[in-house]
Protein backbone atom coordinates (compact mmCIF):
# COMPACT_ATOMS: atom_id res chain seq x y z
CA UNK A 1 0.00 0.00 0.00
CA UNK A 2 2.99 2.21 0.69
CA UNK A 3 3.70 1.83 -3.09
CA UNK A 4 0.67 3.02 -4.46
CA UNK A 5 0.85 6.45 -6.20
CA UNK A 6 -0.90 9.65 -4.85
CA UNK A 7 -4.22 10.05 -6.30
CA UNK A 8 -4.98 6.53 -6.90
CA UNK A 9 -7.08 5.98 -3.78
CA UNK A 10 -9.34 9.09 -5.10
CA UNK A 11 -9.20 7.56 -8.50
CA UNK A 12 -10.70 4.51 -7.35
CA UNK A 13 -13.44 6.04 -5.26
CA UNK A 14 -14.41 8.03 -8.58
CA UNK A 15 -14.63 4.88 -10.86
CA UNK A 16 -16.78 2.89 -8.29
CA UNK A 17 -18.86 5.93 -7.98
CA UNK A 18 -19.06 6.45 -12.02
CA UNK A 19 -19.68 2.47 -12.52
CA UNK A 20 -22.52 2.95 -9.71
CA UNK A 21 -24.42 5.74 -12.05
CA UNK A 22 -23.67 4.11 -14.75
CA UNK A 23 -25.48 0.59 -13.96
CA UNK A 24 -28.85 3.07 -12.96
CA UNK A 25 -28.06 5.10 -16.56
CA UNK A 26 -27.75 1.94 -18.60
CA UNK A 27 -31.44 0.19 -16.61
CA UNK A 28 -33.25 3.89 -16.91
CA UNK A 29 -32.47 3.72 -20.86
CA UNK A 30 -33.73 0.38 -21.04
CA UNK A 31 -36.99 0.96 -18.16
CA UNK A 32 -38.23 4.39 -20.43
CA UNK A 33 -37.68 2.68 -24.00
CA UNK A 34 -39.52 -0.63 -23.55
CA UNK A 35 -41.96 0.93 -20.87
CA UNK A 36 -43.23 3.85 -23.92
CA UNK A 37 -42.80 1.49 -26.68
CA UNK A 38 -45.76 -0.79 -24.92
CA UNK A 39 -47.61 2.12 -24.12
CA UNK A 40 -48.20 2.44 -28.04
CA UNK A 41 -45.53 5.16 -28.86
CA UNK A 42 -44.28 5.79 -32.65
CA UNK A 43 -40.39 5.38 -33.19
CA UNK A 44 -40.15 8.43 -33.88
CA UNK A 45 -41.57 10.04 -30.03
CA UNK A 46 -39.55 7.17 -28.84
CA UNK A 47 -36.53 9.03 -30.13
CA UNK A 48 -37.97 12.42 -28.93
CA UNK A 49 -37.92 11.00 -25.24
CA UNK A 50 -33.95 10.79 -25.49
CA UNK A 51 -33.21 14.12 -27.68
CA UNK A 52 -32.93 16.50 -24.30
CA UNK A 53 -30.76 13.89 -22.79
CA UNK A 54 -28.45 14.21 -25.61
CA UNK A 55 -28.99 18.09 -26.05
CA UNK A 56 -28.08 18.15 -22.30
CA UNK A 57 -25.08 16.25 -22.73
CA UNK A 58 -23.48 18.87 -25.11
CA UNK A 59 -24.33 21.62 -23.46
CA UNK A 60 -23.22 20.21 -20.24
CA UNK A 61 -19.81 18.73 -21.77
CA UNK A 62 -18.91 22.10 -23.27
CA UNK A 63 -19.78 23.69 -19.52
CA UNK A 64 -18.55 20.62 -17.29
CA UNK A 65 -14.76 21.45 -18.00
CA UNK A 66 -14.69 24.84 -16.75
CA UNK A 67 -16.89 24.30 -13.69
CA UNK A 68 -14.19 21.07 -13.04
CA UNK A 69 -11.44 23.40 -13.50
CA UNK A 70 -13.39 26.66 -11.42
CA UNK A 71 -14.67 24.62 -8.66
CA UNK A 72 -12.91 20.99 -8.71
CA UNK A 73 -13.39 17.41 -9.78
CA UNK A 74 -15.11 16.54 -6.52
CA UNK A 75 -17.89 19.14 -6.85
CA UNK A 76 -19.15 17.92 -10.66
CA UNK A 77 -19.16 14.14 -9.21
CA UNK A 78 -21.10 15.48 -6.58
CA UNK A 79 -23.46 17.49 -8.41
CA UNK A 80 -24.00 14.34 -11.36
CA UNK A 81 -24.90 11.83 -8.76
CA UNK A 82 -27.15 13.65 -7.03
CA UNK A 83 -28.83 15.24 -9.97
CA UNK A 84 -29.48 12.01 -10.91
CA UNK A 85 -31.44 10.39 -7.76
CA UNK A 86 -33.74 13.48 -8.79
CA UNK A 87 -34.16 12.57 -12.28
CA UNK A 88 -35.26 8.66 -11.18
CA UNK A 89 -37.82 10.29 -8.02
CA UNK A 90 -39.08 12.54 -10.58
CA UNK A 91 -40.27 10.02 -13.50
CA UNK A 92 -41.80 7.90 -10.52
CA UNK A 93 -44.22 10.62 -10.50
CA UNK A 94 -45.77 9.95 -13.91
CA UNK A 95 -49.21 9.73 -14.23
CA UNK A 96 -50.59 7.06 -16.95
CA UNK A 97 -53.59 9.91 -17.43
CA UNK A 98 -51.60 12.16 -18.55
CA UNK A 99 -51.67 12.93 -22.82
CA UNK A 100 -49.41 11.42 -24.84
CA UNK A 101 -47.97 14.82 -25.45
CA UNK A 102 -48.01 15.78 -21.61
CA UNK A 103 -46.02 12.58 -20.78
CA UNK A 104 -43.52 13.01 -23.68
CA UNK A 105 -42.66 16.90 -22.85
CA UNK A 106 -41.81 15.49 -19.23
CA UNK A 107 -40.04 12.61 -20.01
CA UNK A 108 -38.07 14.78 -22.07
CA UNK A 109 -36.99 17.08 -19.67
CA UNK A 110 -36.70 14.35 -16.72
CA UNK A 111 -34.15 12.85 -19.55
CA UNK A 112 -32.52 16.27 -19.73
CA UNK A 113 -31.77 16.57 -16.29
CA UNK A 114 -30.42 12.81 -16.46
CA UNK A 115 -28.63 13.89 -19.06
CA UNK A 116 -27.47 16.83 -17.25
CA UNK A 117 -26.59 14.22 -14.59
CA UNK A 118 -24.37 11.24 -16.98
CA UNK A 119 -21.90 14.43 -18.33
CA UNK A 120 -21.05 16.02 -15.43
CA UNK A 121 -20.14 12.08 -13.77
CA UNK A 122 -18.50 10.74 -17.05
CA UNK A 123 -15.98 14.55 -17.33
CA UNK A 124 -14.63 13.70 -13.62
CA UNK A 125 -14.07 10.22 -13.78
CA UNK A 126 -12.27 10.34 -17.37
CA UNK A 127 -10.87 13.50 -16.34
CA UNK A 128 -9.16 11.93 -13.30
CA UNK A 129 -7.42 9.52 -15.57
CA UNK A 130 -5.16 11.80 -16.56
CA UNK A 131 -4.23 13.45 -13.46
CA UNK A 132 -4.48 10.39 -10.96
CA UNK A 133 -3.73 7.14 -12.76
CA UNK A 134 -0.33 5.78 -13.48
CA UNK A 135 1.04 6.18 -16.63
CA UNK A 136 4.45 4.52 -17.35
CA UNK A 137 4.93 1.96 -19.63
CA UNK A 138 1.75 2.52 -21.87
CA UNK A 139 0.06 3.08 -18.16
CA UNK A 140 -2.30 5.62 -19.79
CA UNK A 141 -4.18 4.14 -22.65
CA UNK A 142 -4.69 0.48 -19.94
CA UNK A 143 -6.24 2.81 -17.23
CA UNK A 144 -8.18 4.54 -19.82
CA UNK A 145 -9.36 0.99 -21.16
CA UNK A 146 -10.19 -0.55 -17.64
CA UNK A 147 -12.40 2.74 -17.02
CA UNK A 148 -14.45 2.80 -20.30
CA UNK A 149 -14.87 -0.66 -20.61
CA UNK A 150 -15.79 -1.73 -17.15
CA UNK A 151 -17.91 1.09 -17.72
CA UNK A 152 -19.88 0.05 -20.84
CA UNK A 153 -19.37 -3.80 -18.90
CA UNK A 154 -21.79 -2.49 -15.96
CA UNK A 155 -23.88 -0.14 -18.13
CA UNK A 156 -24.23 -3.68 -20.00
CA UNK A 157 -25.60 -4.76 -16.68
CA UNK A 158 -27.66 -2.44 -16.29
CA UNK A 159 -29.51 -2.84 -19.87
CA UNK A 160 -30.49 -6.39 -18.35
CA UNK A 161 -31.34 -4.92 -14.98
CA UNK A 162 -33.99 -2.12 -16.03
CA UNK A 163 -35.60 -4.93 -18.47
CA UNK A 164 -36.04 -7.29 -15.50
CA UNK A 165 -37.09 -4.83 -13.18
CA UNK A 166 -39.83 -3.50 -15.80
CA UNK A 167 -41.07 -7.52 -16.40
CA UNK A 168 -40.97 -8.08 -12.57
CA UNK A 169 -41.73 -5.08 -10.32
CA UNK A 170 -43.23 -2.35 -13.01
CA UNK A 171 -41.79 1.16 -14.06
CA UNK A 172 -42.42 3.14 -10.79
CA UNK A 173 -41.07 1.12 -8.33
CA UNK A 174 -38.31 0.41 -10.64
CA UNK A 175 -37.09 3.80 -10.81
CA UNK A 176 -37.21 4.20 -6.70
CA UNK A 177 -35.43 1.44 -6.31
CA UNK A 178 -32.71 2.86 -7.88
CA UNK A 179 -32.99 5.97 -6.97
CA UNK A 180 -32.36 4.50 -3.37
CA UNK A 181 -29.57 2.71 -4.27
CA UNK A 182 -28.30 5.53 -6.15
CA UNK A 183 -28.93 7.69 -3.00
CA UNK A 184 -26.70 5.37 -0.76
CA UNK A 185 -23.77 5.64 -3.27
CA UNK A 186 -23.89 9.34 -2.98
CA UNK A 187 -24.12 9.63 0.86
CA UNK A 188 -20.92 7.27 0.75
CA UNK A 189 -18.77 8.71 -1.83
CA UNK A 190 -19.53 12.58 0.04
CA UNK A 191 -18.50 10.82 3.28
CA UNK A 192 -15.46 8.90 2.64
CA UNK A 193 -14.44 10.54 -0.64
CA UNK A 194 -10.09 10.47 -0.41
CA UNK A 195 -8.03 13.37 -1.00
CA UNK A 196 -6.06 13.73 -4.37
CA UNK A 197 -8.28 14.80 -6.62
CA UNK A 198 -7.15 18.47 -7.50
CA UNK A 199 -9.52 21.94 -6.12
CA UNK A 200 -10.56 24.37 -8.19
CA UNK A 201 -8.53 27.28 -9.70
CA UNK A 202 -10.20 30.76 -9.39
CA UNK A 203 -9.87 33.03 -12.95
CA UNK A 204 -10.46 30.46 -15.44
CA UNK A 205 -12.48 31.76 -18.21
CA UNK A 206 -15.14 30.07 -19.96
CA UNK A 207 -13.80 30.95 -23.19
CA UNK A 208 -10.86 28.26 -22.73
CA UNK A 209 -13.06 25.45 -23.36
CA UNK A 210 -12.74 25.67 -26.88
CA UNK A 211 -10.05 23.98 -28.37
CA UNK A 212 -7.50 25.49 -30.12
CA UNK A 213 -5.40 21.84 -31.09
CA UNK A 214 -6.11 20.74 -34.69
CA UNK A 215 -5.65 17.06 -33.64
CA UNK A 216 -8.56 17.65 -30.52
CA UNK A 217 -10.96 19.24 -33.09
CA UNK A 218 -10.38 16.36 -35.40
CA UNK A 219 -10.31 13.96 -33.26
CA UNK A 220 -14.09 15.56 -31.76
CA UNK A 221 -15.38 14.99 -35.47
CA UNK A 222 -14.48 11.75 -36.10
CA UNK A 223 -16.23 10.62 -32.24
CA UNK A 224 -19.39 12.64 -33.87
CA UNK A 225 -20.06 10.60 -36.53
CA UNK A 226 -18.30 7.62 -34.66
CA UNK A 227 -21.19 7.58 -32.42
CA UNK A 228 -24.00 8.45 -34.46
CA UNK A 229 -23.29 5.40 -36.63
CA UNK A 230 -24.06 3.42 -33.16
CA UNK A 231 -27.18 5.18 -31.65
CA UNK A 232 -29.13 5.38 -34.77
CA UNK A 233 -29.91 1.87 -34.78
CA UNK A 234 -29.14 1.52 -31.07
CA UNK A 235 -31.75 3.81 -30.27
CA UNK A 236 -35.13 2.74 -31.33
CA UNK A 237 -33.89 1.14 -34.65
CA UNK A 238 -32.92 -2.49 -33.34
CA UNK A 239 -35.10 -2.19 -30.26
CA UNK A 240 -38.07 -1.77 -32.02
CA UNK A 241 -37.35 -4.41 -34.63
CA UNK A 242 -36.82 -6.72 -31.81
CA UNK A 243 -39.95 -6.48 -30.32
CA UNK A 244 -41.94 -6.96 -33.80
CA UNK A 245 -40.49 -9.96 -33.78
CA UNK A 246 -40.14 -11.88 -30.36
CA UNK A 247 -43.35 -10.13 -29.30
CA UNK A 248 -47.15 -11.78 -30.18
CA UNK A 249 -48.97 -8.75 -28.72
CA UNK A 250 -49.91 -11.00 -25.17
CA UNK A 251 -48.75 -10.14 -22.05
CA UNK A 252 -46.66 -12.80 -21.60
CA UNK A 253 -45.57 -12.60 -25.35
CA UNK A 254 -44.71 -8.75 -24.01
CA UNK A 255 -42.51 -9.82 -21.01
CA UNK A 256 -40.43 -12.32 -23.16
CA UNK A 257 -39.65 -10.13 -25.60
CA UNK A 258 -38.48 -7.15 -22.49
CA UNK A 259 -36.57 -9.97 -21.27
CA UNK A 260 -34.99 -10.99 -24.56
CA UNK A 261 -33.98 -7.48 -25.86
CA UNK A 262 -32.91 -6.50 -22.82
CA UNK A 263 -30.55 -9.85 -22.93
CA UNK A 264 -29.54 -8.47 -26.04
CA UNK A 265 -28.57 -5.14 -25.48
CA UNK A 266 -27.10 -6.28 -22.39
CA UNK A 267 -24.30 -8.77 -23.84
CA UNK A 268 -23.54 -6.17 -26.95
CA UNK A 269 -22.48 -3.36 -24.13
CA UNK A 270 -20.88 -6.46 -22.03
CA UNK A 271 -19.17 -7.37 -25.03
CA UNK A 272 -18.52 -4.23 -26.15
CA UNK A 273 -16.81 -3.25 -22.52
CA UNK A 274 -14.90 -6.25 -22.50
CA UNK A 275 -13.10 -5.20 -26.24
CA UNK A 276 -12.49 -1.65 -24.69
CA UNK A 277 -10.71 -2.66 -21.94
CA UNK A 278 -8.72 -5.49 -23.69
CA UNK A 279 -8.11 -2.95 -26.58
CA UNK A 280 -4.60 -1.95 -25.44
CA UNK A 281 -3.47 -5.91 -25.80
CA UNK A 282 -4.83 -6.30 -29.05
CA UNK A 283 -3.51 -3.05 -30.73
CA UNK A 284 -0.01 -3.83 -28.81
CA UNK A 285 0.06 -0.36 -28.00
CA UNK A 286 3.12 -1.02 -25.09
CA UNK A 287 5.04 -1.34 -27.63
CA UNK A 288 3.64 1.10 -30.43
CA UNK A 289 4.46 4.97 -30.42
CA UNK A 290 1.59 7.30 -30.39
CA UNK A 291 2.30 8.09 -34.49
CA UNK A 292 1.10 4.78 -35.36
CA UNK A 293 -1.83 4.39 -33.42
CA UNK A 294 -2.83 7.79 -34.21
CA UNK A 295 -2.82 6.31 -38.03
CA UNK A 296 -4.35 2.74 -36.30
CA UNK A 297 -7.92 5.17 -35.76
CA UNK A 298 -8.34 5.74 -39.25
CA UNK A 299 -8.11 1.62 -40.30
CA UNK A 300 -10.35 0.59 -37.25
CA UNK A 301 -13.05 2.85 -38.43
CA UNK A 302 -12.94 1.68 -42.36
CA UNK A 303 -12.86 -2.11 -40.79
CA UNK A 304 -15.84 -1.20 -38.64
CA UNK A 305 -16.99 0.72 -42.27
CA UNK A 306 -17.45 -2.96 -43.72
CA UNK A 307 -20.01 -4.11 -40.88
CA UNK A 308 -23.04 -1.94 -41.12
CA UNK A 309 -22.42 -2.07 -44.98
CA UNK A 310 -22.81 -6.05 -45.52
CA UNK A 311 -26.06 -5.68 -42.65
CA UNK A 312 -27.86 -3.08 -44.73
CA UNK A 313 -27.30 -5.54 -47.85
CA UNK A 314 -28.78 -8.47 -45.80
CA UNK A 315 -31.10 -6.37 -44.64
CA UNK A 316 -32.13 -4.97 -48.15
CA UNK A 317 -32.10 -8.84 -49.62
CA UNK A 318 -35.27 -9.86 -47.10
CA UNK A 319 -38.58 -7.75 -47.46
CA UNK A 320 -40.15 -9.03 -44.50
CA UNK A 321 -38.45 -10.27 -40.76
CA UNK A 322 -37.03 -13.86 -41.20
CA UNK A 323 -35.13 -16.13 -39.09
CA UNK A 324 -31.75 -16.17 -40.80
CA UNK A 325 -32.06 -12.23 -40.78
CA UNK A 326 -32.45 -11.85 -36.75
CA UNK A 327 -29.49 -14.26 -36.67
CA UNK A 328 -27.46 -12.45 -38.90
CA UNK A 329 -28.67 -8.93 -37.25
CA UNK A 330 -27.24 -10.70 -33.66
CA UNK A 331 -24.03 -11.79 -35.17
CA UNK A 332 -23.47 -8.59 -36.96
CA UNK A 333 -23.97 -6.79 -34.14
CA UNK A 334 -21.95 -8.37 -32.06
CA UNK A 335 -19.27 -8.08 -34.53
CA UNK A 336 -20.30 -4.23 -34.76
CA UNK A 337 -19.95 -3.77 -30.94
CA UNK A 338 -16.39 -5.99 -31.01
CA UNK A 339 -14.77 -3.61 -33.46
CA UNK A 340 -16.48 0.33 -32.60
CA UNK A 341 -14.74 -0.98 -28.79
CA UNK A 342 -11.53 -0.68 -30.36
CA UNK A 343 -12.44 2.69 -32.08
CA UNK A 344 -13.69 4.28 -29.23
CA UNK A 345 -11.29 2.82 -27.04
CA UNK A 346 -8.83 4.40 -29.23
CA UNK A 347 -10.31 7.93 -29.38
CA UNK A 348 -10.51 7.53 -25.54
CA UNK A 349 -6.74 7.11 -25.39
CA UNK A 350 -5.98 9.98 -28.20
CA UNK A 351 -7.89 12.79 -26.25
CA UNK A 352 -6.35 12.22 -23.24
CA UNK A 353 -2.78 11.81 -24.72
CA UNK A 354 -3.42 15.23 -27.21
CA UNK A 355 -4.54 16.90 -23.97
CA UNK A 356 -2.12 18.93 -21.35
CA UNK A 357 -2.49 18.48 -17.74
CA UNK A 358 -3.45 22.04 -17.66
CA UNK A 359 -6.37 22.08 -19.28
CA UNK A 360 -7.39 18.65 -19.42
CA UNK A 361 -11.17 19.20 -17.82
CA UNK A 362 -11.76 21.39 -20.99
CA UNK A 363 -10.67 19.22 -23.70
CA UNK A 364 -11.96 15.96 -22.28
CA UNK A 365 -15.67 18.61 -21.81
CA UNK A 366 -14.86 19.48 -25.36
CA UNK A 367 -14.33 16.18 -26.78
CA UNK A 368 -17.58 14.23 -25.09
CA UNK A 369 -19.50 17.33 -26.23
CA UNK A 370 -18.47 16.10 -29.87
CA UNK A 371 -19.88 12.97 -28.26
CA UNK A 372 -23.22 13.63 -27.13
CA UNK A 373 -23.57 15.67 -30.59
CA UNK A 374 -23.10 12.46 -31.76
CA UNK A 375 -25.90 10.78 -29.71
CA UNK A 376 -28.00 13.48 -30.71
CA UNK A 377 -27.44 13.03 -34.33
CA UNK A 378 -27.90 9.41 -34.37
CA UNK A 379 -31.09 9.11 -31.81
CA UNK A 380 -32.87 11.64 -33.60
CA UNK A 381 -32.01 9.50 -36.91
CA UNK A 382 -32.77 6.40 -35.36
CA UNK A 383 -36.59 7.19 -35.23
CA UNK A 384 -36.69 9.05 -38.03
CA UNK A 385 -34.56 6.80 -40.51
CA UNK A 386 -36.92 3.44 -39.58
CA UNK A 387 -39.90 5.35 -39.56
CA UNK A 388 -39.00 6.70 -42.94
CA UNK A 389 -37.07 3.24 -44.75
CA UNK A 390 -36.98 0.77 -42.13
CA UNK A 391 -34.09 -1.18 -41.05
CA UNK A 392 -32.44 -0.50 -44.23
CA UNK A 393 -32.44 2.86 -44.42
CA UNK A 394 -30.98 2.72 -40.52
CA UNK A 395 -28.29 0.56 -41.65
CA UNK A 396 -27.21 2.51 -44.34
CA UNK A 397 -26.99 5.79 -42.70
CA UNK A 398 -24.97 3.78 -40.08
CA UNK A 399 -22.45 3.05 -42.61
CA UNK A 400 -22.04 6.45 -43.96
CA UNK A 401 -21.24 7.97 -40.25
CA UNK A 402 -18.44 5.15 -40.13
CA UNK A 403 -17.23 5.86 -43.35
CA UNK A 404 -16.97 9.87 -42.48
CA UNK A 405 -15.44 9.32 -39.21
CA UNK A 406 -12.61 7.19 -40.85
CA UNK A 407 -12.25 10.24 -43.11
CA UNK A 408 -11.88 12.53 -40.20
CA UNK A 409 -9.67 10.20 -38.27
CA UNK A 410 -7.21 10.90 -41.04
CA UNK A 411 -6.79 14.45 -40.56
CA UNK A 412 -4.91 13.48 -37.47
CA UNK A 413 -1.06 13.96 -37.38
CA UNK A 414 1.55 13.08 -34.87
CA UNK A 415 2.82 16.25 -33.33
CA UNK A 416 5.07 14.59 -30.98
CA UNK A 417 6.96 13.72 -33.79
CA UNK A 418 6.89 17.16 -35.23
CA UNK A 419 8.24 18.37 -31.71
Amino acid sequence: MNDRPEGLSAYIAVTAAYWAFMLTDGALRMLVLLHFHTLGFSPVQLAYLFVLYEVAGMITNLAAGWIARRFGLTSTLYVGIGLQVIALLALAQLDPEWSIAVSVAFVMCVQGLSGVAKDLAKMSSKSAVKLLAPTANGGLFRWVAVLTGSKNAVKGVGFLLGAALLAGIGFDWAVLAMAMGLGVVLLAVVVFMPSGLPKGKKGTKFSEVFSKSANVNWLSAARVFLFGARDVWFVVGIPVYFYAVLSDGTEAGNRAAFFLIGTFMAVWIILYGMVQAAAPGILRAASRPEGELIRAARGWALALFVVPAALTVAVALSPAPQTWLTVTLVAGLLAFGAVFAVNSSLHSYLILAFSKSDRVTMDVGFYYMANAGGRLIGTLLSGLTYQIGGLTLVMGTAAAFVLLSAMTSGRLTDQSAAG
